[in-house]
């Protein structure tokens, strides 16, 4: 066994790879028969594989490196937090100050109502306490039968039990016999894949899938109906960003039926729609909010729950103890990390940079994409950003299954020199907040170039 990195070729980590490391969401036969990409360092927005090749990561990451790789700042702070407590527990009746202080500095800086943080170590494990402290909630308020949760088909809020079940992925409810008892689904308000052809404008449709919630919750009755669990914006979905009639019917409704609103700021929150929140982006007042991600800029495993004071308030004073919680809620080193991360988003003023000028010309330049033949839809707020790849720009017609031209494209991506994520047909991207309108220029050019490729190679296949 060694401690020392890079000292194999890439060849070999292929092989070691493939012998022993399971990959998360991933075909690993299919990926031991290709290898690996092997990944050794990174700095800003760039990426450097084991062959010398720089990259543009347009994902930031797994849409978590906000303030970009190489940042010295969080490096040290967490050395010296290691040094000094590289672990204790926030059991037993005891914190650390790094815990303490990082809850302080993010509901400084979370919406006036949210005053309360619970630390997880993930998305998942943030949403899988949303589900159990949403129901103490309820217990707690003389509610007991508001039970249900209700979430949108094709939203993602992670892959432990009960966050796959809110979720409304079918591959992974059907391999794993999910959704667990109490999950239900509405549609999801995905205008371009579900709407275009109803004859209803974007407001209108927008407005009609926020109704399905008050079908269902009439259906269920209200007595029966704990939350409504949504992303501002649902990521891995596809980036599908709803039309402006969306949100504010939702808050409406889980308003009037006295239904909790959740608005899972995993991906959306800490810059990523060109403000704060995402729930800020899109006017809600949520009344909890799970965060992760953005949270370290992925230099540390965390994440978290941000709880107003509307469900805080009442579980404190009768619930007694939460009978729930992680070994390493709170760790110091990671939230030594999300104190310097924050640091650095507040000092370099990252989300107005992202609102004035990053957002404004990625706009401007990935919208230009839309002029492509294949492309019936190029959208983004903030910095993400959805291209919806099509075979026939004039019905707006998509390619049969069996091609996989969103698996192509990406991978064509890749040997362009630029990190796009393939979902189905949509490819997507998220760079971090600190890319430079230069950079924008250049993820702009290779994703053109990319497309080109992947035309000149559907057309050699016959699938054009």
């Amino acid at each position: 066994m060694t401690l020392h990195r890079n000292i194999r070729t890439t060849a070999e980590y292929q092989a070691i790879d493939a012998a022993h490391h399971w990959h998360p969401f991933t075909d690993t036969k299919d990926l031991n028969a290709k290898g690996a990409r092997v990944i050794v360092k990174a700095e800003g927005v760039w990426l450097t594989d084991s062959e010398g090749a720089r990259i543009l990561d347009g994902m930031a990451g797994l849409w978590c490196v906000n303030v970009g790789y190489g940042r010295e700042e969080i490096v040290e702070a967490v050395a010296r937090q290691m040094r000094e407590l590289p672990y204790y527990n926030t059991f037993f009746q005891c914190t650390h100050p790094a815990a303490a202080e990082f809850a302080e500095a993010l509901c400084a800086q979370a919406p006036a109502h949210m005053n309360r943080v619970f630390f997880t170590n993930s998305g998942s494990e943030a949403n899988d306490t949303v589900f159990r402290l949403a129901r103490v909630y309820w217990d707690c308020m003389g509610k007991p039968s508001k039970k249900i949760f209700i979430a949108r088909r094709n939203g993602y809020h992670g892959s432990t039990v009960a966050a796959a079940s809110l979720g409304g992925m079918a591959p992974m409810h059907a391999q794993s016999g999910l959704p667990i008892e109490g999950v239900r689904h509405i549609g999801q308000p995905y205008w371009f894949g579900e709407g275009r052809d109803s004859g209803m404008t974007p407001e209108e449709f927008g407005l009609a899938r926020a109704r399905e919630l008050e079908a269902m919750i009439d259906e269920l009755g209200a007595d029966n109906v704990c939350a409504f669990v949504a992303e501002p914006i649902q990521g891995a979905g596809g980036v599908v960003i709803p039309p402006d009639s969306y949100w504010p019917e939702i808050q409406r409704i889980c308003r009037e039926r006295d239904i909790l609103l959740v608005a899972d700021e995993v991906i959306c929150g800490f810059g990523r729609t060109g403000a704060w929140w995402g729930s800020e982006t899109f006017g809600i007042e949520p009344d909890l909010m799970p965060i992760a991600k953005g949270m370290t800029s992925g230099y540390q495993p965390m994440g978290g729950v941000l709880i107003s004071d509307r469900v805080a308030g009442p579980v404190i004073d009768k619930a007694g103890e939460f009978f729930h919680g992680f070994t390493y809620s709170g760790h110091p080193a990671a939230a030594a990390a999300g104190l310097a991360n924050l640091r650095i988003m507040q000092e370099e003023r990252l989300v107005e940079r992202a609102a004035r000028i990053a957002a404004p010309r990625l706009a401007q330049v990935w919208r230009a994409l839309a002029d492509h033949p294949l492309v019936g839809e190029a959208r983004c707020r903030g910095l993400v950003g959805a291209l919806e790849l099509v075979r026939s720009k004039p019905d707006m017609a998509r390619f049969p299954e069996h091609v996989g031209a969103g698996a192509l494209c990406r991978d064509l991506s890749v040997r362009n020199g630029l990190v796009m994520r393939a979902v189905g047909d949509t490819m997507i991207i998220a760079p971090p907040l600190v890319i430079s309108e230069d950079e924008i220029d250049e993820l702009g050019a290779r994703a053109r170039r990319t497309l080109d490729d992947l035309a000149e190679r559907l057309e050699r296949e016959g699938a054009l």
